[in-house]
């Protein structure tokens, strides 16, 4: 039996401004039994999505009576480390708060370079270190939240994207639960949102004549799908993970998909 009606993935980007038009930012949808198919953003003169656009379109969409599974492409939370250094609450509702306030990547003008330099927020003071990884990173072997500027980071889409889910977690409430924070396990007919890595699934899945960010998008979806069909996601959903693991990935938050040994 399925646990959810609908798959979301989307391909993530940090450039440019909250509202600019991105080609990096993809959607892909799938119905049940269905492939994923591109999400195209509403009819306006920008021609991709933004991430202002992507958050709307998900409140919107969130609020439908479907139950659906949103995996997206950046981190969710920060290493240990950070709350450590920063001496923060080991909750993640409260650093979601605490993060949009000096890194204020979801204002209209915004560049994730302007707060990186000092010209917005006070990014310093909540400054983290490229060595720290999450241990849901060491796992995928994927690069740290913190390190950026080079290829295949997820730093600036993260450092952009945070902002958003607390945009989310504010305006859906109990509509959503945003996985593992809310807790490991899912309650039936409840939305989700989770933090995907394409590198995990995409060599399953073949798009034809698409760009890299179209195939992680139908990836991530197309994914999350299969398993549900095949009654593997309840597994990826809680994973074997030893109490002290599963404590701090409640801070860190944890892949989808990710091994637990």
């Amino acid at each position: 039996m399925r646990s959810f009606d609908r798959y979301i993935g989307i391909d993530y980007s940090g450039a440019k401004t909250p509202t600019s038009s991105l080609t990096g930012l993809r959607v892909y949808q799938a119905y049940g039994d269905a492939l994923p198919e591109e999400v195209l953003p509403p009819p306006s003169p920008r021609k991709y999505w933004t991430r202002r656009g992507i958050a709307e379109w998900l409140l919107e969409t969130l609020s439908q009576d479907i139950p659906t599974l949103v995996g997206i492409d950046h981190g969710f939370s920060f290493p240990l480390r950070y709350f450590e250094v920063h001496h923060l609450l080991p909750d993640w509702p409260s650093f979601l708060e605490d993060f949009q306030n000096h890194w204020p990547t979801d204002q209209d003008h915004v560049y994730v370079d302007f707060v990186r330099d000092g010209s917005v927020g006070n990014g310093d003071a909540r400054i983290g270190n490229s060595r720290w990884r999450r241990i849901c990173e060491e796992r995928c072997r994927a690069k740290s939240v913190f390190h950026f500027d080079v290829q295949g980071s997820v730093a600036k889409s993260t450092h952009a994207g945070l902002p958003w889910l607390h945009f989310l977690r504010k305006h859906l409430g109990e509509k959503i639960h945003f996985w593992p924070f809310d807790g490991w396990q899912i309650l039936p007919g409840r939305s989700a949102i989770v933090e995907a890595y394409p590198a995990l699934y995409k060599r399953e899945f073949a798009l034809e004549n698409s760009t890299p960010d179209q195939h992680d998008a139908y990836s991530i979806a197309a994914w999350m799908r299969q398993a549900d069909h095949d009654n593997q996601l309840i597994d990826f959903l809680n994973p074997a993970l030893s109490s002290y693991l599963r404590g701090v990935a409640e801070v860190e938050g944890w892949i989808l998909g990710a091994t637990a040994i």
